[in-house]
């Protein structure tokens, strides 16, 4: 694809170093701040002069001199500025080929085939029955099927995984306060899942602050494990099969389809048992427990695997999960999302991996992200002071609901845009930066239509529509294109393949949002500056901009998990 220039540039500068610069060596390929310099530029010569105790300027004249003969059809001119950048300018041929290629691709254009072959689990939200679907899950919503996508759009065969705690303390605490407190009359399921939330936070309260309710729970968490309680076990599927009904209300709502749902129900016994089978070389028993002992110098601290109760932890149960996620689709690569409040805990399970599982361990990816709140501050399920993703979801979209006035719109679509708008609202917040920080989610700023938000990016899309509507069999093409420069929205379209490729290679949606930000500027300058619909000799190109503008920001909306309405 022709749009790929800085790939086909960064092969090209190899060629051209070979033989004055040792090999492998990093430097960088970078777009100008100031357009006038140029299309892209490069560190090689100074980062290479450095390397060889050479003036970085006179080996810059050497590179291009080579780049020069080298007759590329796409390079107009390499020139070196300052200390020893080399700069280069492309033809106008180039960006009316890429562009073309853009309009024929419409909203497939910016993948790429990188993974192609290769087969991608992510997995990612993991709440767990009997306790809310709080603002944190939706922090790994977000990251995690933005990244399932951008994966996707680089060729991989991508399948999503949900992994939820369905036994453990804090299935027990939530069944002994569903024992202690009263069933709400409400039959559906939003009251069935009121009361489990005040069950588990009446199990939680009581198990820190009460002995005799802490034994009582120690033991349900066992007869958790032995299905051996038929009371319990009546309660237990109410609870569970309530809240993974009512989270798949939500995955609807998010625009996320798990391919597979994993329960640490059928990860415990196995992983139990791969812990059991390497004592003493890797695993050893302490006090009673089993425990993997973290390498100091690593910086890793001792997790027990096992406790005192001879039940499997949470680091026994997800190291079990890696072999049966691996038995259900042998993936190539493994990505994990998490609230980074866990990464330690994930350094020591990896490395503990890494000797049990050791190919397994090299194919796992663990990404994690920072915590999203409210200005109103922290929230804890254990205290029953919980924001839940509804709830913000819901406010979110009323908020919403009164900024959307068009008289063209009935009231059902006006609902239907004003949840597509929260939503966007939401994941852009979570997306727009690099994904390891705490958001404090603004809903004025992220409800505006102006600025840097989600709903800023969907109204530039419906803008786009709403011009190529009334463009309705008006002649789209590049046969019409003006003298002189070639306007900065033509070139930042073509940007747009690159920024795909790099999120997929760090893994973080945030360029992606970025550049659409950066996009959407661009165009929104153009179309204050431009009458596109004049019938002027150039209007055919005008709306080739427009067309392409619209492909790229519903398929980048869509790398993000963002809904792009046609209006608004």
């Amino acid at each position: 694809m022709a749009a790929l220039m800085k790939e086909t540039l960064e092969d090209l500068i190899r060629e051209c170093v070979d033989g004055l610069v040792p090999p492998d060596f990093l430097f960088s390929i970078e777009r100008p701040a100031d357009i006038g310099h140029g299309d892209f530029s490069t560190n090689v010569a100074m980062v290479g002069a450095k390397r060889i105790g050479k003036n970085p300027r006179a080996l810059a004249e050497e590179v291009v001199a080579r780049i020069v003969a080298k007759h590329h059809p796409d390079i107009l001119a390499a020139t070196i500025a300052g200390p020893g950048f080399i700069n280069f300018k492309l033809t106008k041929a180039y960006f009316v080929n890429a562009l073309g290629e853009a309009l024929t691709a419409g909203v497939d254009f910016g993948k790429n085939e990188t993974l192609e072959g290769k087969k991608v689990i992510v997995e990612y939200t993991d709440p767990n029955p009997f306790k809310e679907f709080h603002i944190g899950h939706l922090m790994s919503n977000a990251v995690g099927e933005s990244i399932s996508r951008i994966v996707e759009a680089s060729g991989a065969e991508t399948r999503r995984a949900c992994y939820q705690g369905d036994v453990g303390m804090q299935i027990a605490k939530a069944l002994w306060g569903m024992k202690k407190s009263e069933r709400s009359q409400s039959q559906n399921l939003s009251g069935l899942i009121d009361w489990l939330a005040t069950s588990y936070s009446l199990g939680a309260m009581s198990f820190e602050k009460d002995n005799t309710a802490k034994k009582e729970i120690t033991e349900i968490n066992k007869k958790i494990y032995d299905n051996s309680d038929p009371d319990i076990n009546h309660l237990y599927e109410i609870g569970r099969n309530a809240s993974l009904d009512y989270f798949e209300t939500i995955y609807k709502r998010l625009g996320t389809e798990f391919d597979y749902y994993f329960f640490e129900s059928k990860t415990a016994g196995f992983g139990q048992e791969t812990v059991e089978k390497n004592i003493p070389d890797i695993f050893e028993r302490s006090d009673g427990a089993v425990v993997y002992k973290g390498d100091e110098a690593k910086g890793l601290h001792t997790r027990v695997f096992i406790n005192k109760e001879g039940l499997p932890t949470y680091e026994a149960k997800e190291l079990g999960l890696s072999k049966i996620k691996y038995d259900t689709y042998p993936y190539y690569i493994s990505i994990i999302i998490t609230g980074n409040e866990v990464n330690d805990y994930f350094k020591v399970l990896l490395d503990a991996m890494s000797k049990v599982f050791p190919d397994l361990a090299a194919k796992t990816e663990h990404y994690s992200h920072g915590m999203l709140r409210l200005p109103s501050g922290k929230m804890s399920s254990r205290t029953g002071d919980v924001i839940t993703a509804v709830s913000l979801i819901e406010e979110t979209k009323a908020k919403a609901l009164t900024k959307i006035s068009s008289e063209k719109l009935t009231n059902d679509e006006k609902h239907t845009i004003a949840e597509q708008v929260a939503i966007g609202a939401i994941k852009y917040s979570i997306l727009r930066q690099a994904s390891g920080k705490d958001i404090i989610f603004d809903f004025e700023q992220s409800l505006s239509f102006e600025g840097d938000s989600g709903p800023y990016l969907q109204y530039t899309h419906a803008r786009t529509r709403s011009l190529l509507a009334k463009a309705a069999g008006k002649k789209v093409s590049l046969e019409h294109m003006p003298e002189g420069d070639i306007r900065p929205l033509h070139k930042y379209l073509l940007r747009f393949p690159e920024i795909v490729l790099r999120a997929m290679r760090e893994r973080e949606p945030h360029f992606v949002a970025t550049y659409l930000i950066e996009l959407a500027r661009e165009f929104n300058a153009f179309y204050g500056n431009t009458i596109v619909l004049d019938g002027a000799f150039d209007e055919p190109y005008k709306l080739a901009l427009v067309e392409a503008t619209s492909h790229i920001m519903k398929s980048g909306l869509n790398l993000l998990g963002i809904s792009a309405p046609d209006k608004m």
